[in-house]
């Protein structure tokens, strides 16, 4: 089931960036008192009262600047209102109503989204004079905060919460999102045209839920899939234009909103820095990854040469180890019959379930076998374990002490949970949480 989506937007310097950091939990993105800074919109998850969601933050949108810059990001503020669930519009409490304000106002109202009103940077109960000013931009009762000082995030946070679609589609739970991702030229749209027309049963091409990217539903047997085709990602250095800029946000939507990556790399280019940088996106947002290595048929080979470029796969791609590859050519139709299958696979081991006491079971033995770290005397216990969620799996360990859960011994018990249990194609995620601590769901 995809994550409700929230976008702040907002004209520059408002404190956009401020507020995501604080309720991400992170710095991500760049602060700094300078319009204009944040440059590409962030896309983070981020949690409240045990609801996740999507949070996206934009650049400042000027509506009628025709400078460069902020006409790009303008047009990312305005995908990212198309594709959000909700809108929280930021302006600045102690600067007033501006023309601008009432021009991104005017937008906001066409969206027909769920628009929240949050007047930032009033750092004491006291309001100023014209406050109540901002109720002339017709989007309701302002919220007076201070992202900064985390003055009322919570009562904006709720009324987020509250807002949210309350029901999903059930198809979601049957029909397997595939996402075609990578560079631009890579093969991604032959591939997905290949497929189809092997497989002959398009049911139909419709508007995907991002501007742009085409969602092909079709059936194989009684297993239902949809297939996304993205615009390829370029580095942001190569990204001048603004259907290029398009294209970065509506690849990064389809991960989002998708079960399964299928990561195509170029078998003559080999993988590079931005192929990392795409799979790190899909790694962080939790979901299933297929590495594609296509125009396999270009390639001179010997016995040795698929494990040579697996090597170098996994040697580039350390941190996504558990992604199976398949090595393909699309203009020769060859091993394309396994991508389909893999996905259902890689899909499935995505929602899986693992029973409490055989986890537990073999986290005792783990633990036998590499005993927990310790620090000045006092070691690591692990009371017990169990599996809280999937899609990704997600996994809830109760101990003594979080600060005693060094990252290698993690690494070494999701190695352990993955020789059990599989898992393959799919990151999985801990939570750790000390005695007395509500339970994560």
């Amino acid at each position: 089931m995809s994550k409700p989506i929230v976008a702040v937007v907002g004209r520059p310097n408002v404190g956009k960036s401020t507020f995501f950091n604080k309720v991400v939990g992170r710095r991500v993105s760049i602060v700094e008192d300078t319009p204009g800074v944040t440059r590409d919109r962030i896309y983070a998850e981020a949690e409240w009262n045990n609801i996740s969601f999507a949070l996206i933050d934009t650049g400042g949108i000027e509506p009628d600047s025709e400078d460069i810059i902020l006409s790009q990001m303008r047009m990312q503020a305005e995908i990212a209102m198309d594709m959000a669930d909700v809108i929280l519009f930021m302006v600045d409490g102690r600067a007033g109503v501006t023309a601008s304000d009432r021009e991104v106002a005017n937008m906001l109202m066409r969206t027909g989204k769920d628009v929240i009103l949050v007047a930032n940077k009033i750092d004491t109960p006291k309001l100023p004079e014209d406050f109540y000013d901002f109720y002339e931009l017709g989007l309701g009762e302002p919220i007076a905060i201070s992202a900064s000082n985390m003055l009322n995030l919570g009562d904006v946070l709720d009324l987020i919460v509250e807002k949210f679609p309350k029901d999903q589609d059930d198809e979601d739970d049957d029909t397997i999102k595939i996402a075609v991702i990578g560079k631009p030229n890579v093969g991604k749209s032959s591939l997905i045209n290949t497929l189809l027309g092997e497989e002959r049963v398009i049911v139909s091409n419709i508007a995907g839920t991002t501007r742009d990217s085409i969602d092909t539903p079709f059936t194989r047997g009684d297993d239902k899939f949809i297939l996304i085709d993205t615009a390829g990602i370029r580095r942001k250095s190569k990204v001048t234009g603004d259907i290029e800029r398009y294209s970065v946000i509506r690849a990064i939507a389809a991960i989002e909103r998708c079960d399964v990556c299928l990561l195509m790399i170029d078998a003559v280019e080999g993988v590079t820095d931005q192929d990392k940088k795409i799979a790190g996106v899909a790694h962080e947002a939790g979901k299933g990854i297929i590495v594609v290595v296509n125009k396999w048929d270009l390639i001179e080979k010997d016995t040795k040469t698929m494990n040579k470029f697996q090597k170098d796969i996994d040697m580039q791609l350390t941190f996504m180890s558990y992604a199976p590859s398949v090595f393909i050519s699309v203009l020769n139709r060859q091993r394309l019959n396994n991508v389909i299958d893999m996905a259902k696979y890689v899909a499935e081991k995505r929602a899986l379930r693992v029973p409490t006491g055989q986890l537990n079971s073999l986290i005792a033995d783990a633990t036998m076998m590499n005993q927990p770290p310790s620090d000045k005397g006092k070691r690591l216990k692990i009371y017990y374990c169990t599996q809280v969620g999937v899609k990704p799996p997600l996994f809830s360990f109760k101990v003594n002490s979080r600060e005693l859960m060094h990252f290698s011994y993690a690494r070494y018990l999701e190695n352990k949970i993955r020789e059990g249990f599989g898992f393959e194609g799919t990151s999985i995620k801990f939570v750790f949480r000390e005695k007395g601590e509500e339970t994560y769901v």
